[in-house]
């Protein structure tokens, strides 16, 4: 992205959603600027890129966790949706770590940290997770870690 903020490029997309006539895209960027809304009115504050980033990374989490459990409930049409709106808003997010990338960022950190053993996997984490918002699953990137102290 360039000089533009992230909340601006979100609603020049929302114009051209709606100059597009695309109901259901529209309707997702639309959830996505009330939430960034419903944050600075609560919190009285003017959102930066990084928060953007963080409240669009809780909206995918969220998303794909509502998404499995109407899979798992057998209600297809409601999963679609999600995954429609999960689609929307991870193209707001920055382009996602490739595996390798990923094991090369945890690899650094655990060297960075001189870690060994699971109490250290908290400093692991504090440390890589600024680096991985809105480009990886923490929670995957998490396993990882615990895989890498434990082996």
């Amino acid at each position: 992205m360039n000089d533009e903020t992230l909340k601006a490029t979100i609603t020049a997309a929302m114009k051209a959603a709606m100059k597009a006539r695309e109901k259901e895209r529209l309707g997702t960027i639309r959830l996505i600027l009330s939430e960034f809304k419903r944050i600075e009115v609560d919190e009285r504050i003017e959102l930066d890129d990084a928060r953007a980033l963080a409240v669009l990374d809780k909206m995918v989490k969220q998303r794909r966790d509502s998404a499995d459990q109407f899979q798992n409930a057998g209600r297809d049409e409601l999963a679609a949706q999600e995954n429609f709106e999960i689609g929307v808003i991870q193209e707001f997010l920055p382009a996602q770590l490739s595996d390798a990338e990923l094991s090369a960022m945890v690899d650094a950190a655990i060297a960075g940290c001189d870690a060994s053993g699971m109490q250290a996997m908290g400093a692991v984490m504090a440390q890589l997770k600024p680096q991985l918002q809105g480009r990886a699953d923490v929670g995957a990137v998490s396993q990882l870690v615990k895989s890498r102290l434990n082996g």
